[in-house]
């Protein structure tokens, strides 16, 4: 029992001799790590501004790519925004051309203004239902300002209110907003201005 002792008496000296080396060790390094000169904290101080501003530029240079990408999409959907509503006019412009290749035989005019109401039946049903465009401004209508433009006025005694005498070119709405103002005459009272 008494080896035990001293072996563990020499053990407990090696630790603490050990201990004792480490703390002096550290001792001797935390002068100089602890307490910086102003010079020493000033090229700390450049290096971490460096630092920001290479991470500001690349900031910079991301959002400069980001903007560019979001012109370029920007650029290609207004460039391409048509394609779809060109590629089904083109339908119509297919059967134009029959229309007109048929004309050259056809014996009478009747059969030649059946093709064009079908096309044109087609073609409004098309930008009606698939594009939503409707058109407006018929004979008997009431007069609206914010959606026919008068280009005459007619004065009549059966006149009650100012109607629509006759529509020169329809108006169009695409859903919803007027992109064409119906020409219009207006009947007006008589003896009202």
């Amino acid at each position: 029992m008494a080896d035990e002792n001293q072996n563990e008496n020499a053990e407990n000296q090696e630790k603490e001799q050990e201990t004792t080396a480490q703390t002096e060790s550290a001792a001797e390094e935390s002068p100089e790590t602890k307490e910086q000169t102003p010079e020493e904290k000033i090229a700390a101080l450049e290096a971490q501004i460096e630092e920001l501003k290479k991470e500001a530029l690349y900031k910079a240079a991301e959002n400069d790519n980001w903007r560019k990408r979001m012109m370029q999409q920007k650029e290609e959907a207004v460039a391409y925004a048509n394609a779809s509503l060109l590629g089904d006019l083109l339908d119509s412009l297919d059967n134009f051309d029959r229309t007109l290749d048929a004309a050259k035989d056809a014996k009478d005019a009747k059969s030649i203004a059946d093709g064009i109401k079908m096309i044109n039946k087609s073609l409004v049903n098309m930008l009606e239902s698939k594009y939503g465009l409707a058109s407006f401004g018929k004979e008997g209508d009431e007069f609206n300002p914010d959606e026919h433009e008068a280009i005459g006025r007619v004065e009549e005694e059966k006149a009650k209110k100012e109607t629509l005498k006759q529509v020169y070119l329809k108006g169009y709405k695409l859903n919803g907003k007027i992109i064409r103002h119906a020409k219009v005459m207006v009947s007006v009272p008589a003896g009202g201005h």
